[in-house]
C-alpha cells in the first residue's frame, strides 16, 4: 500500500514520515470549505500524478468538509466514504449536533443558542456561570481575530459582549451549561465504518492525561471498553448511516452521565490507540472496506494505553501526577433501559434500579508512544521550563537540611508524600505502571 498525502506549503511533519511514498502540495491560498473549486483542482491533479484510483481519507474538520462537497466530481478518481447530504458539515456544526443529539436522544449538555446578546446573558445565568461558548462552525473563525472556537464564560456580561461579535465570527453562537473535568470524566470513541452504519472496528476510551490539563487534547489515554459510551457512539453511526472514520468526545457529568460534546468526521490524533493484537487499526480499516478487500475482525485491543510523549511529560508535570498512575476504575454499570440511556444506572421491571454488572479486568496493554514535537516545539518547550523551574525548586527544598550522609535524590524526595506529624499511618506504596513498548 502506497501512502500519499496532500499538505500545506512547507510539508509540515506528514512529509517526514517513514511511511509516506509521495507528497502532493495543498491548495494555493488554504483551504475554503465554502469554496472547494481550488481543492478540487488540486485533487484532480494528484489523481492525475497517481495514475490510479486512490484511497482518500481526510485527517481534519476542514478537509472532511471540503471533500463531502466535491465527492461526487471525484467519482472514478478516489475512492471516498459515502456521506450523504453534507453529513461532515452537519455533525461538525455544534447547533446541528445538539438538535441531533436531542432528536435520538443521545445525552447532551444543556445548551441554549441565543438570538441576542440579552438573551446571551440570561442563558447564562439560567445554566450556572461559569457556562461554555462555542461557535457552532469554529472553522470559518477569521485568523487572528482573537475569537476561540471554544471559552470558558465567566459572567453575564461577558456573554453579551462575546455575542456581539457574531458577525466577525460567521456562525452562531451556543452556550452549553459547563461539565466540570475529574477523574475518569473525559471519554472518546474511534470507529470505522462501512455503508449503513456497519462498524468494522470500533472501541471505547478514557483520557487519562490532557494538554492543557483538563481541557485539550489526549496526552494519555487508554482503551476501555465502556457500555453506555459504545451503545452511544454504535447508535449514533447506525442512525446517521454514516461511513467513514468518526471521532467522538464525551463528559460524564457529576450524575454519572455520559454527554457528547464534540462529534469529530475524522481520525481522531489518538486513533492508533485502537489497534488490535493483529495491526489492524481504523484507517487500514477504512482502507480495506474502500477497495473491496475483507476486514478481519478484531482481535484483542482493550488495555492498550496512547502516550503523545512530550504533551503527557507537561501535563503530568502541571497536573502533578504521572501519566501511568491513573486511578482504580469504578465498576462499569449496566447498560442503560430506554428512556434512560447513558444515565449510568440500569432498570429492572418496576422502574427499581437493576444490577450492576462489574466488567472483567482489563489486560495490561502495550503503548503506543507519539511524538509532536516537530509538529508544535511550543509545549516541548515549556515542558523543560516546568522541568527545570519546579524540579529544580524543589530539589532545593527537599535537600536543604538533610544530612549528607544521609542525604536522599531529589526524585526520591519529590515524589514521597509529605506526611503531617500526627498521622502515624504509612504510606501506600505506588502502583506498579504498566509495561511501556514503544512501537
Amino acid at each position: 500500500m502506497e501512502v500519499h498525502a496532500v499538505v500545506e506549503a512547507g510539508g509540515g511533519p506528514m512529509g517526514r514520515s517513514r511511511y509516506l511514498h509521495a507528497v502532493h502540495p495543498g491548495p494555493s491560498g488554504g483551504l475554503d470549505p465554502e469554496a472547494p473549486e481550488t481543492l478540487l483542482e488540486c485533487l484532480v491533479g494528484v489523481s492525475e500524478r497517481i495514475g490510479r484510483p486512490a484511497v482518500l481519507i481526510a485527517m481534519d474538520d476542514l478537509s472532511a468538509i471540503a471533500v463531502a462537497r466535491i465527492a461526487p466530481m471525484l467519482d472514478g478518481r478516489f475512492r471516498i466514504p459515502h456521506q450523504p447530504d453534507g453529513l461532515p458539515a452537519r455533525v461538525a456544526d455544534k447547533a446541528e449536533l445538539s438538535r441531533l443529539c436531542a432528536r435520538w436522544d443521545i445525552p447532551h449538555p444543556e445548551t441554549v443558542i441565543p438570538a441576542s446578546g440579552a438573551e446571551a446573558a440570561e442563558a447564562a445565568w439560567r445554566l450556572g456561570l461559569p457556562v461554555v461558548a462555542k461557535w457552532s462552525r469554529p472553522w470559518l473563525l477569521p485568523p487572528g481575530g482573537g475569537l476561540r472556537s471554544t471559552t470558558l464564560v465567566h459572567t453575564a456580561a461577558e456573554a453579551r459582549r462575546l455575542y456581539e461579535r457574531t458577525a466577525e465570527a460567521g456562525s452562531r453562537l451556543l452556550l452549553q451549561r459547563f461539565l466540570p473535568a475529574g477523574t475518569d470524566t473525559d471519554w472518546f470513541f474511534h470507529g470505522a465504518f462501512a455503508r449503513g452504519g456497519h462498524p468494522l472496528l470500533a472501541g471505547s476510551g478514557r483520557k487519562e492525561l490532557s494538554w492543557p490539563v483538563r481541557t485539550g487534547l489526549t496526552a494519555v489515554g487508554r482503551w476501555l471498553p465502556d457500555p453506555a459510551v459504545e451503545e452511544a457512539g454504535l447508535r449514533l453511526a447506525e442512525r446517521l448511516g454514516y461511513q467513514g472514520i468518526l471521532d467522538l468526545d464525551f463528559r460524564r457529568d457529576e450524575k454519572g452521565c455520559f454527554r457528547l460534546v464534540d462529534f469529530n468526521p475524522r481520525p481522531g490524533a489518538q486513533f492508533r490507540l485502537f489497534t488490535d493484537a493483529g495491526g489492524l487499526d481504523v484507517v487500514q480499516a477504512m482502507y480495506l472496506d474502500l477497495t473491496g478487500q475483507r476486514v478481519p475482525e478484531p482481535a484483542g485491543g482493550p488495555g492498550r494505553v496512547f502516550v503523545a510523549e512530550n504533551y503527557a511529560l507537561l501535563a503530568s508535570v502541571r497536573g502533578r501526577r504521572l501519566p501511568w498512575r491513573s486511578p482504580a476504575r469504578p465498576p462499569l454499570p449496566s447498560p442503560s433501559a430506554p428512556g434512560d440511556a447513558g444515565t449510568g444506572q440500569g432498570r429492572a421491571a418496576g422502574g427499581r434500579p437493576g444490577p450492576v454488572r462489574v466488567a472483567p479486568r482489563v489486560e495490561r496493554g502495550r503503548v503506543e508512544a507519539a511524538w509532536f514535537a516537530a509538529d508544535d516545539p511550543v509545549p516541548f518547550l515549556a515542558m523543560l521550563a516546568a522541568f527545570l523551574g519546579r524540579g529544580a525548586g524543589k530539589g532545593v527544598r527537599a535537600l536543604r537540611g538533610v544530612p549528607a550522609h544521609g542525604r536522599r535524590t531529589a526524585r526520591a524526595v519529590v515524589r514521597a508524600p509529605r506526611q503531617r506529624a500526627r498521622d502515624l499511618t504509612p504510606p501506600t506504596a505506588p502502583a506498579e505502571p504498566d509495561e511501556l513498548v514503544t512501537r
